[in-house]
């Protein structure tokens, strides 16, 4: 390029500049006299709305700044509130909405219980059992009634741990949701998730029935595939009886496996099961005399562990119960789990209509014992209750019954007593012969018996044959919940003791009172005890005579706490004992004629030696050799 060139482009690029800067000026004076006429603008409009809202009989905002204060606060609240559910979407994924509310309460009711639902996880907070009363002493020392409630417990806890797609740690858990709720007369519909991804149907039937559905709607979309629900059951059994003596044994978690016989924890130490192989049918948290059962309709739960845990005496709680189930993820997939909810008494008939063996629950007793209960005295029992309406007067009929069938057994060993009292000139020769060797004095004794063809175990028989129905006794009346707070004589609870004397303190083994029934009981058998065996020869075995009445006076503090149903058996029992060996021995049995039978038995050919009394005289010969290889004092 030559000078004009450059010069010519030196001299452009200096008048663009130039324009530039002087136009840069302009705009900026211009923008600031905007700026400046606008603020006087806005500080006029904000004196005369200040002006304005000062006429108002309301507190003015103080200035224009204020108010963007407020608005940029309004600002910075929403995106806290974006932030919060963008935290709870990522916590709990689809059940978000529900992540937030206030916990509602709901209620359905029948004739026999009303139950009372939360919208809190959309479960069951409490069913009260109309027909069934619990008895406590007030801080007085009254008794007050109050009805009977089930799962009331604020500490109790029921939820369903969900495996949910995209949330940490992969679950959530529906106690910290809060369901939305759609009540339809008995029925009501729990439903959690922005689409109703998980369902709580509850609908209440006649009785102490619910059906409950578990519906998992959009399965596929909003759990994780392969994955099980984990159902968590909580539940501390409330004292519900005045006396907790048999409840704190009876209470406790059963449960039963597909196939299978039911089965429990261990109910006077804390337990752990667990059902592994075969689904579970029902789990139950069972009181003495109530329980509250969770049965699968169709296909039962894969898996299940049950915990029972024994609390301190001075606990306001009998036990805390606690069961885990598995809901398998077949059943998740198939989108519906039916169950059935049954909370209220241990009827056995009302149980026994489900057809699973629910009515096992109530201890009657396994094997012989329980069979004995469910399917003689029980039912002979409400025979009889049913003719009269009065349960201690129809434990007298049953016992009249049982005794009347016992009869010729009882004959037998009165028979066998008799004979052994017409041989008394005999054995009262022996004592003077062998006065100085008791063991040879027992032999010689068992010759006679056996040369007079009188057997001494003849008198053993009919109490052993006895044994299982007074067994399965001392299971049927604390077991049974027709005798709860029913009232006879003095006794106001035959399934309880009955306090007719109570002390101002406490006796070990016996508690604060002294049970009537008992006292009657002991006494009616030191009599008994005395007339069966005032005709005995105990010679022999000196010490088994004051065992006799040793055993009763120690069993008085164990009945002492029993329930008075069994004592007023008991007694009553021994009343018709005495009158049936008195009136035997006095108008049936007569003593000449026994010793001139016996002295004919006498003179027959010998029988052989049965095993049995082989084995007892051998027994006796090697104690007496023994005997004399002991050196002499």
């Amino acid at each position: 390029m030559d000078k004009r060139q450059i010069i010519g482009l030196v001299l452009i690029f200096a008048l663009f500049f130039l324009w530039s800067t002087n136009n840069t000026k302009a705009k900026r004076a211009a923008l600031l006299q905007q700026i400046k006429q606008d603020s006087i603008a806005q500080a006029i409009m904000d004196k005369q709305v200040a002006d304005s809202i000062a006429a108002l009989p309301v507190q003015p905002i103080a200035s224009s700044q204020t108010v963007v204060e407020r608005t940029s606060a309004s600002v910075n609240d929403s995106i806290v509130l974006a932030q919060q559910d963008l935290k709870l979407q990522m916590q709990y994924g689809a059940f978000a909405p529900n992540a937030n509310g206030t916990a509602k309460t709901y209620t359905l009711e029948n004739d026999q219980i009303k139950v009372d639902f939360s919208s809190k996880g959309g479960k069951i907070v409490g069913v009260t059992v109309k027909d069934y009363m619990k008895v406590y002493k007030n801080e007085e020392g009254e008794k007050v009634k109050t009805p009977v409630e089930l799962l009331a417990d604020q500490k109790n806890r029921f939820s369903y741990i969900l495996p949910v797609k995209g949330v940490p740690g992969g679950t959530v858990d529906s106690e910290d949701l809060n369901f939305s709720a759609t009540q339809n007369g008995n029925t009501i519909v729990f439903t959690a998730g922005a689409n109703g991804e998980f369902v709580q149907t509850y609908t209440l039937k006649e009785d102490y029935d619910i059906d409950y559905n578990l519906n998992f709607g959009n399965a596929a979309a909003t759990f994780t595939n392969g994955e099980k629900i984990t159902v968590r059951w909580k539940n501390y059994l409330d004292k519900l009886e005045l006396n907790d003596y048999f409840e704190r044994f009876y209470s406790t978690v059963y449960f039963k496996e597909s196939g299978e016989d039911s089965d429990y924890c261990n109910c006077r130490k804390s337990a752990t099961e667990e059902a592994e192989d075969k689904p579970v049918e029902w789990v139950a948290h069972v009181n003495q005399f109530f329980n509250t059962t969770i049965m699968a309709k169709g296909q039962g739960f894969s898996y299940g562990k049950f915990v029972t845990e024994v609390l301190d005496e001075d606990n306001d709680d009998l036990k805390l119960v606690t069961s885990e189930l598995h809901i398998s993820p077949d059943v998740i997939a198939g989108g519906v789990f039916p169950m059935q909810i049954f909370a209220g008494p241990n009827e056995f008939e009302r149980l026994r209509t489900y057809g699973n063996g629910l009515e096992e629950i109530i201890p009657f007793g396994r094997s012989l014992f329980g069979t004995i209960n469910r399917w003689v005295i029980r039912p002979l029992f409400n025979f009889f209750d049913n003719i009269v309406g009065n349960k201690g007067f129809a434990i007298i009929l049953m016992i009249f019954l049982i005794k009347l069938v016992l009869y010729p057994l009882t004959y037998k060993m009165l028979h066998s007593q008799a004979k052994m009292g017409a041989l008394k000139p005999e054995l009262a020769d022996l004592k003077k012969k062998y006065k100085d060797d008791a063991q040879t004095q027992q032999m010689e004794t068992m010759k006679i018996y056996r040369e007079y063809g009188v057997s001494p175990l003849g008198g053993c028989m009919p109490m052993l044959v006895q044994m299982p129905i007074w067994y399965a006794l001392f299971r049927f009346f604390p077991a049974s919940i027709g005798f709860r707070q029913e009232s006879f004589w003095w006794a106001d609870d035959l399934s309880s003791y009955d306090a007719f004397f109570n002390l101002p303190f406490e006796i070990p083994f016996m508690g604060a009172h002294l049970s009537l029934f008992t006292i009657l009981w002991v006494a009616s058998q030191l009599i008994y005890t005395f007339y069966n065996t005032k005709h005995m020869d105990m010679s022999a075995n000196p010490a088994m005579k004051y065992v006799q009445y040793f055993m009763p006076l120690m069993f008085l503090a164990f009945f002492n706490q029993y329930a008075s149903g069994l004592t007023v058996y008991m007694f009553f029992s021994n009343l018709f004992n005495i009158a049936q060996t008195i009136g035997t021995k006095k108008l049936v049995f007569n003593e000449d004629k026994l010793r001139q039978q016996l002295m004919k038995n006498k003179m027959k050919p010998k029988k052989k030696k049965s095993k049995f009394m082989t084995a007892i005289e051998n027994a006796q010969k090697q104690q007496q050799e023994e005997a004399k290889k002991k050196p002499k004092k």
